[in-house]
């Protein structure tokens, strides 16, 4: 019996779907999607009804609890934020692993231009999720003896798009109130609006519903000792990525010199990864030394830690200007999906025109086979 005839009938076309793009590329590839298939079909096996767990006296006191509050955050966004009413988030998986999957993201060795990938429905990307860690290390081990920049990122949570129930997953349910209602509204945002290809729009439209739904969410729900520590966690993320976006920007500059040889550019890419470092150590130090960053150094630095960084929330100020004239989420996501039917850069160049006077905030984003939430957050 094969793997496709024992799958239950409303996964197979997706599935189908991705093996025959496999089979008119490469015995690799086809590999590749029967990894995330059955990856994606082992997490969707296992999970449970929330439901469930709680009334299961197996189930610990602080599980129960966790599972307790991600429910009332579901029904937040579906009743104060329109958020879709399906069953996302209804069910949990308990997994034996750190991360949900991996990603290897892969550059030149003197380039930040990452390497892509083209997948069905999601389009083309700089990524390739794997859902075992060994599976994504031996592809990064090929991409390395080519020459290439290698990373191998956990990610702790993802968006299938509404093709399937996303579950709550133990990777990510631990994560502190406010936080864990950032990630579930921002991945059901996906599920509101996604234009294949448009990074920029769909993170800056999922960080606006996210951003206004925990404002919201913590004025019903949070406490002050809640915001301060959210707030603690926003000022974190900004100070980081701050910093790698000056060395992203060090490093293009350095790449793009004509006159300089490949064995300067080497030099001088080495010394800057190790004023990234340096300069790390004195942030975390500002921070009254905490490490919820650290596991980004776990490997070498190299190109490949900083292709994923881009100003994903370039359009949040003008999507708030949008939200605040609808006055409603509902209103808000119709004027959303129309501008989603023009071409990009229509749909560019309206947005820019209604906040054009506010800076961009930069963020990362690890991507897995569908939209992320921002994998570069602190550890827990």
């Amino acid at each position: 019996m094969t793997f496709l005839s024992r799958i239950t009938p409303w996964l197979r076309p997706v599935l189908l779907a991705g093996t025959a793009a496999g089979l008119l590329a490469s015995c690799s590839t086809l590999n590749y999607y029967g990894q995330a298939a059955q990856g994606q079909l082992e997490l969707l096996s296992d999970a449970r009804p929330i439901d469930d767990w709680i009334a299961d006296p197996g189930t610990s006191s602080r599980l129960r609890l966790r599972l307790e509050t991600a429910r009332q955050i579901r029904r937040f966004a579906v009743s104060e934020m329109a958020l879709p009413d399906n069953n996302s988030y209804k069910n949990y998986t308990a997994l034996k692993r750190q991360y949900v999957l991996w990603n290897v993201v892969a550059t030149p060795e003197l380039s930040l231009k990452p390497l892509e990938w083209c997948f069905p429905v999601a389009g083309c990307v700089n990524y390739r999720g794997y859902y075992s860690k060994e599976a994504a290390t031996a592809y990064a081990r090929e991409l390395k003896a080519e020459g290439n920049d290698v990373e191998v990122g956990g990610v702790p949570a993802y968006s299938t798009l509404g093709w399937f129930s996303d579950p709550l997953i133990s990777t990510f349910i631990n994560y502190p109130d406010a936080e864990l209602a950032r990630m579930i509204f921002h991945e059901l945002a996906h599920q509101v609006v996604y234009v294949p290809g448009d990074s920029q729009f769909n993170e800056s439209f999922a960080s606006t519903v996210e951003e206004v739904g925990v404002e919201r969410w913590m004025e019903r729900f949070g406490n002050q000792a809640m915001r301060e520590g959210y707030a603690r966690y926003k000022s974190r993320k900004h100070d980081f990525l701050a910093l790698l976006l000056k060395y992203r920007k060090a490093l293009e500059q350095n790449y793009a010199i004509v006159d300089r040889s490949d064995a300067e550019k080497r030099v001088v890419k080495a010394r800057l990864f190790q004023g990234l470092k340096d300069e790390y150590q004195v942030l975390k130090g500002s921070w009254g030394g905490y490490a919820g960053y650290d596991r980004f150094f776990e490997q070498p630095l190299s190109n490949a830690h900083l292709a994923s960084i881009a100003t994903y929330e370039d359009f949040v100020p003008a999507f708030r200007t949008m939200l605040k004239r609808d006055r409603s989420f509902p209103s808000f996501y119709k004027s959303v999906k129309r501008l989603a039917e023009l071409d990009r850069k229509e749909r560019h160049r309206i947005l820019k025109a209604l906040a054009p006077q506010l800076p961009a905030t930069p963020l990362m984003v690890q991507r897995s086979d569908a939209p992320a939430s921002p994998a570069v957050a602190p550890s827990h």
